[in-house]
């Protein structure tokens, strides 16, 4: 079996493939067709020689990620939704016509940037703020938690992988999300096949299985377990001292979380199989068994990156 460098993500009626050379969208129309594009990611270990250290390439890799990633998902968007009819003026409320007349695009723009700061401080709170409060609130009835760390750093790590779970069971309820959810499928299956030597087709696709140890899935558990390690090293119990001092030592948490995912890829043996375990598991929530029609078009993506030097293969 051979190991790609190829990797994906899902998007909104479609994927993204990220091969070494290009960087394709694809995407299910509404008339039903496929439509492919490049998109330029920002490629920052390519133009920075220092981020290609280890660590620092896990925070550049993690940096180039969301921006494309969002890049990427709203390109899905806007080519999903492309021929769908838009609601009729007259059926519109007279606010709906007083900010797209006056904000139009702009509005969109502005709700997509104050959701994305509410969801960061939300998660800033969740992850970081509510863990630590909760085992000080517990440590006051019981002072012995307070005699080791580790009990600290264990109940707070467990806790945010606990959330974690909630949340992700949570959104799969969402058809939507479900349905991104089985593009991811799509897009495991296809890099499997591709793996495998086998000719990409729907039928050879569907027979591989979803779960694959490079997903992003995995590498979020994999933070949250090094969070763990990490946090047995910070000798604070106030709340605002101990979670400001992990977020700063967030990029360490990045790093390294992407040095085992890195790991996990390239090799196959006992060891590497435990570490990706968990993400593994992880992952029963995030991918789904996709349809004919999506692995149709993880195929597309996937084909349109694939260099013909070879060069994607990891030796």
């Amino acid at each position: 079996m051979r190991v790609t460098s190829i990797g994906g993500q899902a998007l909104m009626e479609g994927i993204m493939m990220r091969g070494p050379l290009k960087t394709t969208v694809g995407v299910r129309k509404s008339d039903g067709s496929i439509e492919l594009e490049e998109i330029q990611p920002l490629n920052l270990c390519k133009k920075y020689k220092i981020l290609r250290i280890p660590i620092l390439r896990g925070v550049a890799n993690m940096i180039d990620s969301l921006v494309t990633g969002n890049k990427a998902l709203m390109m899905s968007a806007d080519k999903a939704m492309d021929g769908v009819e838009e609601v009729p003026e007259e059926e519109m409320s007279k606010l709906d016509k007083w900010l797209d007349k006056h904000f139009g695009e702009k509005m969109i723009n502005f709700i997509m940037g104050a959701a994305m700061v509410i969801a960061i401080v939300f998660c800033v709170a969740v992850f970081f703020f509510v863990p630590t409060l909760l085992f000080n609130l517990l440590a006051s009835a019981f002072p012995f938690l307070n005699d080791h760390m580790i009990w600290r750093s264990a109940f707070e790590g467990i806790l945010r992988i606990i959330l974690f779970l909630v949340y992700m069971g949570f959104v799969t309820m969402n058809k939507d999300v479900k349905r991104v959810f089985q593009y991811h499928g799509a897009e495991h299956k296809t890099i499997f096949c591709y793996e495998h030597g086998l000719e990409l087709t729907v039928e050879n696709v569907r027979k591989q299985i979803r779960f694959h140890p490079r997903c992003g899935t995995s590498f979020i558990v994999l933070m949250l377990i090094v969070g763990i390690i990490i946090g047995l090293f910070i000798p604070f119990t106030n709340v605002w001292l101990r979670s400001a001092t992990k977020i700063l030592l967030l990029p360490i948490t990045v790093g390294l979380g992407y040095e085992l995912i890195k790991l996990c890829g390239r090799h196959d043996n006992i060891i590497t199989r435990i570490i990706a375990r968990p993400g593994i598991w992880m992952q029963h929530i995030t991918t789904k068994e996709p349809m004919d029609d999506m692995i149709e078009v993880a195929i597309e993506a996937m084909k349109d990156v694939i260099p013909e030097n070879g060069e994607d293969i990891i030796r």
